[in-house]
Formats: structure tokens, sequence, C-alpha cells
């Protein structure tokens, strides 16, 4: 089953989506803010065009471990979400990775000049392979 991926941004919402047998993680593509009705419908049509089978959207918490701003963001628009598709949609704590993102492209050997610029994609790799490896451990 195909598992999409969703790090909701104030400006961008990242999207990734994981290959047939739910152990890989690719980036898909990048939407741009408009309002959370509008990029709900994108992001389900994306995932009924994909043919994902769980839609995975991230979510941030504060210390204390209650969902931050952000956070708060991120389930308005899963509920939003929900009224857009039948495909279950499920909250993942996204802690670190826009971090893990930032450090990937270190390890890609990506100077320092390019390294900058969005990671709204990546982001979203991050979160799938975080909810890929918890789900589906290795045998």
């Amino acid at each position: 089953m195909r598992i999409l991926a969703v790090d909701h941004g104030e400006k961008r919402i990242g999207v990734a989506i994981s290959d047939p047998t739910g152990s890989i993680a690719s980036p898909l593509q990048v939407i741009m803010h408009a309002a959370r009705i509008v990029d709900a419908a994108q992001v389900a049509e994306l995932a009924a065009r994909n043919e994902a089978g769980l839609i995975v959207v991230g979510q941030s918490f504060d210390e204390e471990g209650r969902p931050n701003l952000a956070g708060r963001r991120a389930i308005r628009f899963a509920e939003a979400l929900r009224s857009q598709t039948d495909i279950p949609v499920v909250l993942w704590d996204e802690s670190f990775s826009t971090q893990e993102a930032r450090a990937a492209r270190i390890q890609m050997s990506v100077n320092r000049r390019n390294r900058g610029g969005h990671l709204d994609e990546l982001a979203a790799v991050m979160i799938l392979r975080s909810y890929l490896e918890a789900n589906n451990p290795p045998s």
C-alpha cells in the first residue's frame, strides 16, 4: 500500500509518497499554501491520483509534549483533509524532520551555497520514513 506524507507549513506543503510495498519514501511535490480547504483538496487529489491507502500528516509538539502552534494547525489541516477524502488520515510526530532534511542535504554532499532553500519535500520524506520505520520494523 502506498502512503502519502505531508509536511504542512504556513507557506508551503511538502508531500512525499512511498512505493507500493510501503518501504521506500520519495519526494512528490510542494504545494503552495492557498487556504486550508483548498490545500486539503489538493492533497486529497494527489493521494487519490497516486493510489495512496493512507495519508500521514506531520505534527509538531512543544517541550511538554503538547501540540505547538504548528501542531495545532496540522490538526486542523488533517480535519479538513478527512472531510475531502475517504482515505484514512493519521497525525505523526514530525519532531526534527526539518533538521534531518538539512542533515540529509549535507550527507548528499550538496555544497553550502546550494544547501539553502526550502526543505518541505525532504521534510515530508523524513516524516514518511519515520512512520514507515515505526510501522514496518525490519524482519
